[in-house]
């Protein structure tokens, strides 16, 4: 059997490919910078890479929530996403495409189905995404996380698999955040893991270096910035800690991008995890029982990450502020308040724990070599 992979939800992608790929033959078809216009390359990229899977990267367009330069550019590049794909697929022949949304599905899926080849889809979210939404008509079967999906899409199509979450540090590699977590630091300091995603966050990331002497006095860090080129976060906060006492210094752990396999660890390790809210974080912060401070990313898809902070602290195990609301006094003030209310979150853990399908990668295996074999 070959799979072709496809969308902009990494971390369970990554997931079900390294289940299948002892087994299977698996391509990934992605996006190969960051962001239109940037040449960054994208963490999809990299990481697909490293783990040994052929990485086809689809240069399509899409339409932007936003006016920018790159909007109209953007818009006419679609059609050929799409002319584009069906010369992917009738390359490399893929018996089942295995789409995880983003805008790059959308020309895989309806090339895939042009082509008469299953397309099978998986949705992330608590809702459904603009990209599944379209694909359901298409799509053999779909996927879903949460019950709560369910009403959005057909019910004779809908598997509740769960979502797929990556697996914690590879047991042959030493990596160097340790030297902050626990099990390698002398100084019995909270640990606090910063994150605005793979892409990073540039209003988090500026939020953390208004504040960041200020952090490192009473916290450890490790803080994943992005490497978004038009604003430089990295190097600006790469330059600025090295304006610190030494001792400080060695609390800071900074890079662009963390590798998947060492997220899940970093996760686990750190006391409070400061994020923005999408499915994938949260998914993994409830399977750690972690407490959590999200900061949703504004508007997006139906308020989709501030529906999803809010279903956290309902849960329990976090707290929420909108970006505009927050300052550097209030985002060092809401972490320690955290902290002195930590056990009530803690308490929560558990809940959390039980909201997760801990098989759901195996689920989604097993119903690809379902639909494979009816195929045959």
């Amino acid at each position: 059997m070959k799979i072709a992979l496809v969308g902009g939800h990494l971390a369970p992608a990554l997931s079900v490919m390294e289940a299948l790929k002892p087994r299977e033959e698996v391509i990934f078809i992605g996006r190969h910078t960051v962001f239109e216009g940037d040449k960054a390359k994208s963490l999809e990229y990299e990481m697909v890479k490293e783990i040994g899977v052929p990485f086809i990267a689809l240069n399509s367009g899409r339409v932007q929530r936003r006016l920018t330069r790159h909007t109209f550019t953007s818009i006419a590049r679609i059609p050929y996403g799409f002319i584009q794909a069906i010369a992917i697929l009738r390359k490399h022949k893929p018996d089942i495409v295995l789409s995880f949304g983003g805008y790059l599905s959308v020309p895989v899926g309806f090339a895939a189905f042009f082509l008469k080849i299953p397309l099978i889809i998986h949705e992330q979210t608590l809702e459904a995404g603009l990209a599944n939404k379209i694909l359901a008509k298409i799509a053999i079967k779909i996927c879903i996380s949460w019950k709560q999906s369910l009403r959005f899409f057909p019910n004779e199509k809908v598997v509740l698999t769960g979502n797929p979450i990556r697996k914690l540090s590879r047991s042959d590699r030493d990596p160097e955040w340790k030297l902050l977590s626990g099990q390698k630091s002398n100084e019995n300091l909270p640990l606090l893991y910063i994150t605005g995603g793979s892409s990073g966050a540039h209003a988090l990331n500026t939020l953390v270096e208004a504040c960041l002497e200020n952090l490192l006095i009473k916290y450890r860090v490790i803080h994943q910035t992005g490497d978004n080129l038009k604003y430089s976060d990295f190097g600006r906060l790469t330059t600025l800690i090295t304006t610190f006492p030494k001792n400080l210094q060695k609390r800071y752990y900074i890079r662009k991008f963390i590798n998947s396999y060492d997220t899940g660890g970093i996760m686990k390790d750190s006391n409070l995890v400061i994020s923005r809210s999408g499915i994938n974080t949260v998914t993994e912060l409830f399977s750690f029982g972690k407490p959590c401070f999200l900061i949703p990313l504004p508007g997006g898809q139906r308020n989709e990450q501030l529906k999803n902070a809010q279903f956290v602290k309902k849960v329990g195990i976090g707290e929420y502020v909108s970006e505009d609301e927050l300052s550097p006094h209030l985002f060092l003030s809401k972490i320690e308040d955290m902290f002195v209310r930590y056990s009530a979150y803690v308490s929560h853990a558990q809940d959390a724990k039980s909201l997760i399908t801990i098989n759901a990668t195996e689920n989604i295996i097993s119903l690809l070599y379902e639909v494979f074999s009816k195929k045959k």
